[in-house]
């Protein structure tokens, strides 16, 4: 198992999943009224990409994905659509390359192209090969089982979702009910929110 290193803090200790959740505290967490992408409303709203483009916090994030997937067999490719899964993918290849892991990345698009090759996933071939599907910020699967469906028609063999900060919306019952193993990193609770 990948062991991410400690930061010490005024003679004190913190792991990166700890860090990682006083970023995202810090700098993603919003509060008032929200509209979400399912439509229901929202006290709060996780904008992710606050701290997944930031150069302190993408590292923090590839360590906690990396450790997160680790238990995982022969997985190529991470991805996920465009552009919450984005960052995620980029941390995941640069920290798992760090610690010797040779994951791949993707990127779905919302769409094929109208143009060119006209593809809708993006990166290496896929075919035939074991991929983890990703998100940002889970709120009800729907993302997630889009990109499903379509490194499905590529002949991906989608093994797990693994989602940073899961709402505890639905999200993992209805991936889960797909037949999709759902994997996420930090809860509502390690945010002090509730859903």
């Amino acid at each position: 198992m990948v062991r991410p290193a400690m930061a010490h803090y005024s003679g004190y200790v913190t792991t990166p999943k700890q860090q990682l959740i006083n970023h995202i505290s810090a700098d993603a967490v919003f509060h008032g009224d929200f509209t979400l992408t399912s439509g229901k409303k929202a006290s709060y709203y996780v904008d992710m990409r606050r701290v997944s483009l930031d150069y302190r916090v993408a590292p923090l994030i590839g360590q906690i994905m990396v450790e997160l997937i680790d238990g995982i067999p022969d997985v190529y490719a991470v991805g996920g659509m465009t552009m919450g899964a984005d960052p995620i993918a980029a941390a995941i290849l640069h920290q798992g390359a760090a610690v010797g892991r040779n994951y791949h990345a993707f990127v779905v698009r919302k769409e094929p192209k109208d143009h060119g090759r006209g593809r809708q996933v993006e990166g290496p071939d896929l075919a035939g090969k074991r991929v983890i599907v990703l998100e940002d910020t889970s709120t009800t699967g729907g993302s997630p089982l889009a990109a499903i469906a379509a490194l499905e028609k590529v002949g991906a063999e989608v093994v797990a979702v693994a989602v940073v900060v899961d709402r505890n919306t639905g999200a993992k019952e209805r991936i889960e009910a797909a037949g999709y193993p759902y994997h996420s990193a930090i809860g509502l609770s390690d945010l002090g929110l509730s859903g």
